[in-house]
């Protein structure tokens, strides 16, 4: 695990040196370089595997070849007996060296070779050209950048800039798909002129020139396993077994970030079983008893005699954002600040844990799943009868500020049932943020001119419609393992991990766990109104009933009631001198529309509002200049 750059142009020592200079926090144990003719490799480290002799960059045999890589390679010992009996001859015992000889084997396509999480910059020094490669499922972040005859790549977004490759310029389109969606699609970032290499693609710098290709589909849910629910129990089981083993590679302490939910508890089960011995595992509770899961973590911890860290984190969600922000290059997100909180507490025991992290996506854990069902059922109803009376009653409901609500489930439920199957599905996503018709009260009509894609819906829908599954379910997974999965969900897992020095592993996202509950008949996943129904069996075999039956709740703030109330006053603040109406972006009458409905209790517009806040915090951070320091001061000023 570590921070990786590099840079092939004018001044590239300089600049690579300075570009690892602001990952010290994904590799605090060492550093390493290599310059050589017009370019640069470096690397921040973080010592997991081959703790003396794992220093990056590493060469191949004749030097011919060099690699830096961010990750780990799960299936490494397999590959490296493979290799030596080709007669290779590796020169560390680190996991990632096997990159090197895979692709003296067979070229770009060692990539399709790996199991694991990675991010990698591999240069071939005899054909000046530079392949770079992410993993499967998108575990490890790159971005890179070209311009003006010169490429840069990195593991953070604030190294390309620190580059100087590019000019600091807001990306307005990404800004408005960001707005609906909560994450960068596809190659985008917030930045002008920086890309994301997306997850399962690989892209190659050579002649002056970029190229992006995809080397992984993931195409077996139209290929349903046969097999009677034991049986396909039993093989899931062995499958996540499977896969935990290989995720506890490590020459350093493993532990298990433990929420209390079904899927974090599993792995931290199957850990149990596996290890045969005590191990840390990490939880956090806030004092709201009725969104605090401790108790239910603490069943799983006592049954496996672990050694449990937990920790009543308090709600100063605030003062954490200009820290998120910081690290994810990007507004923060609601979400990150539990994985923000644990991993703090994780990092003072270990630097490696396994999480459950890929559950819900792969085996339909979401109410949004069953509730789609419920929304086709309810659209059967004459459209008249649901505009103009169950919606109007349904508006009547006073909203109780929180995304579960009554309120929110009825106006969603009637708001769904105007569209068909995709577009059910593909407005859901944007439902309690910013939909279009929201956005184009909020933007100018000279932002949106500035706007060449405005569809958000549309990157959504490509994938939904493109064929790779064929019932409504599958679809729903699919779009989701290829969109929010990694560019949103493993993107703060990684980031908000790495804050603390933390190497955050998910055995239920590695994609071979993922082919395999793909290529599950949809019934074993859903079944009636039971989401991720076949998880649950091989469950009870690791955990007590009674936390398998009760209802998923997840670690949250009730952060509807915190802007009513102890942030109401400097979201007023804050938004009197929006940095994005001063740019033209926003109009300010739309901003205190939202904020004046939610502080007078009329509507409940909490992510909307998040959104808005992070985003000017992000702003004077990201073109202003303003350290994390300076923000703490701005906020306490104006609370």
């Amino acid at each position: 695990m570590c921070g990786i750059a590099g840079f092939f142009g004018e001044g590239a020592p300089g600049r690579v040196r300075g570009m690892c200079e602001l990952m010290t926090f994904r590799g605090p144990d060492d550093s390493g370089f290599m310059d050589r003719d017009a370019g640069s490799l470096g690397q921040r480290r973080l010592s997991i595997i081959d703790l003396a002799g794992g220093r990056q960059p590493i060469l191949n045999e004749d030097g011919s070849l060099a690699l830096v890589c961010n990750g780990e390679i799960y299936n490494s010992p397999t590959l490296r007996d493979e290799l030596a009996a080709r007669g290779h001859v590796l020169s560390t015992a680190t996991d990632v060296e096997v990159i090197l000889h895979l692709y003296e084997e067979c070229g770009d396509e060692c990539i399709t070779r790996l199991r694991g999480m990675f991010a990698f910059g591999l240069w071939d020094f005899k054909r000046n050209r530079i392949l770079l490669g992410r993993d499967h499922m998108g575990q490890k972040p790159l971005f890179f950048a070209h311009a003006n005859g010169n490429f840069a790549f990195a593991s953070e977004v604030k190294s390309i800039l620190a580059s100087g490759i590019v000019e600091r310029k807001p990306d307005i389109e990404g800004l408005w798909h960001y707005m609906s969606l909560r994450y960068l699609p596809d190659e985008r970032t917030l930045f002008e002129g920086v890309m994301k290499l997306q997850a399962g693609h690989r892209a190659v710098y050579e002649n002056g020139k970029v190229s992006v290709s995809q080397y992984w589909h993931l195409d077996s849910f139209n290929n349903k396993l046969k097999g009677s629910e034991r049986e396909l129990a039993d093989e899931l089981e062995r499958v996540l077994l499977e896969s935990v083993e290989m995720h506890l590679l490590s020459d350093v302490p493993v532990g298990a970030f433990l929420s209390g939910g079904i899927d974090s508890s599993l792995i931290t089960a199957m850990m149990a079983k596996i290890k045969g011995e005590p191990f840390h595992s990490f939880s956090i509770g806030v004092k709201e008893q009725d969104i605090n899961e401790l108790p239910w973590a603490r069943m799983i911890s006592s049954k496996y005699n672990l050694i449990a860290r937990e920790e009543i984190v308090e709600a100063d969600i605030i003062h954490k954002i200009p820290e998120m922000i910081f690290h994810m290059d990007e507004p923060a997100d609601p979400f990150g600040v539990g994985v923000y909180l644990v991993s703090q507490v994780a990092a003072r025991d270990v630097k490696v844990v396994l999480s459950g992290d890929g559950g819900d996506e792969n085996f339909a854990g979401y109410d949004r799943f069953a509730g789609q069902k419920l929304a086709g059922l309810y659209s059967v109803f004459p459209a008249w009868m649901r505009r103009h009376i169950f919606g109007k009653v349904f508006n009547l409901i006073p909203e109780s500020f929180g995304y579960k609500s009554m309120a929110s489930k009825l106006k969603w439920l009637n708001d769904m049932s105007f569209y068909d199957a995709g577009g059910r599905y593909a407005r859901s996503m944007s439902f309690l943020r910013f939909t279009d018709e929201n956005k184009e009260a909020l933007f100018t009509d000279e932002a949106v001119k500035r706007i060449a894609d405005t569809d958000s819906a549309g990157k959504i829908l490509s994938y939904f419609n493109d064929g790779t599954a064929e019932e409504f379910l599958d679809k729903m997974l699919y779009t989701d393992l290829m969109t929010r999965m990694p560019d949103h969900l493993l993107a703060i897992s990684d980031r908000m991990g790495m804050a603390h020095s933390i190497e955050i592993r998910p055995p239920m996202i590695d994609y071979k766990v993922t082919e395999f509950a793909a290529s599950l008949p949809c019934d074993m996943k859903l079944h009636g109104r039971q989401l991720k129904y076949i998880l649950r069996k091989v469950a009870s075999r690791y955990m007590p009933q009674e936390l398998i039956d009760r209802p998923k709740q997840g670690f949250g703030f009730p952060i509807a009631r915190w802007l009513r109330t102890d942030l109401a006053h400097f979201l007023k603040e804050l938004f009197a001198e929006s940095r994005f109406v001063e740019l033209g972006v926003f109009r300010q009458e739309e901003i205190d529309r939202l904020v004046n409905e939610h502080l007078g209790g009329k509507a409940d517009h909490n992510f909307r509002l998040w959104i808005l806040m992070n985003l000017e915090i992000w702003h004077r951070m990201s073109f202003e200049g303003k350290s994390v320091s300076d923000m703490h001061e701005y906020i306490d000023g104006k609370l």
